[in-house]
């Protein structure tokens, strides 16, 4: 047998059978791998194991069972507790449980330490994009190098994978960059739907008009990296800082007619103004991430 058709059914242990766990659980069974499962509640893994995934006792059980071993609980907490008391000699552990950066650098630290190969991971999906072709569901990977390519075909069975580096605290740092930016977006949107909420708009024929916009200034994000990269806020810069720093008086004056609290946009307003008053009034607006960075 090959080396590629040996990955192809890999067994893999899996901690955790809750509603992600379980989607990536029953991803690897349905394309033919041996399935180990630990959850600390039994019973949530009761329908998986009718599936055909083998049932572990206990989590130094499911450990055991396997080399590569995948993590997805509710924190980092969880993961300590759940693998405190298991061997970790030679295993390739693989934690896409959410976490922050310092947590997967901690994290890959203590498993090292304990004899295992070590890779997080931050999934960008949701359970039912798991495993469902042209979902556009993948997971951010950083850490072992080594681990990432020897596994990468059984990885890439429930979401696509990108690796992006070694540094362990990498995957978070991506998967909460782009959460922290989707956040804003969702601020965006319910303030535009405040605004409309009480005229005679349907939110059905206004929320085409919402997305279509919304994707067009999306590509606003590739000329902030070039000014990043350059060093230069003012190049190609379409809509400078005071022209919009002016035009916020609108877009407060609009909430205050139709009732509707302008809290959701004030604070970034607050940065543009403060960056303005420090005399950049020609540049765009991707100089206020001087005014978020704090002091080393």
């Amino acid at each position: 047998m090959t080396d590629k058709a040996l990955a192809s059914t890999a067994p893999v242990t899996l901690l955790g059978t809750g509603a992600m766990g379980t989607a990536l659980a029953r991803a690897w069974l349905a394309a033919g791998h041996p399935v180990t499962v630990w959850n600390r509640t039994p019973a949530r893994a009761e329908a998986l194991a009718a599936e055909g995934a083998t049932v572990a006792a206990s989590a130094a059980e499911a450990v055991a069972a396997n080399r590569l071993v995948v993590v997805c609980l509710l924190d980092d907490a969880s993961v300590g507790e759940a693998l405190d008391g298991a061997d970790l000699t030679g295993r390739d552990l693989v934690n896409i449980t959410t976490g922050t950066p310092a947590q997967g650098r901690s994290r890959a630290a203590w498993a090292e330490a304990r004899g295992a190969r070590f890779l997080d991971g931050g999934i960008m999906a949701v359970p039912p994009m798991i495993g469902a072709p042209d979902s556009g569901a993948y997971v951010f990977y950083s850490g072992s190098a080594a681990l990432f390519e020897e596994h990468r075909d059984t990885l890439a069975v429930p979401a696509g994978t990108t690796y992006v580096g070694a540094d362990p605290g990498f995957a978070a740092l991506h998967d909460v960059a782009l959460l922290s930016a989707m956040s804003g977006m969702f601020a965006g949107i319910a303030h535009a739907f405040a605004l409309i909420r009480r005229e005679d708009i349907a939110p059905k024929d206004f929320a085409p008009l919402l997305v279509s916009w919304l994707t067009a200034m999306a590509s606003s994000a590739h000329k902030a990296a070039d000014q990043l990269e350059s060093g230069d806020y003012g190049k190609d810069v379409v809509s400078n800082l005071a022209m919009q720093v002016a035009g916020n008086a609108t877009l407060l004056r609009t909430a205050e007619e139709q009732g509707v609290s302008a809290e959701l946009l004030t604070p970034y307003m607050d940065l543009m103004e403060r960056r303005l008053a420090l005399g950049n009034g020609q540049e765009d607006t991707t100089g206020v991430i001087e005014l978020l960075l704090r002091k080393p």
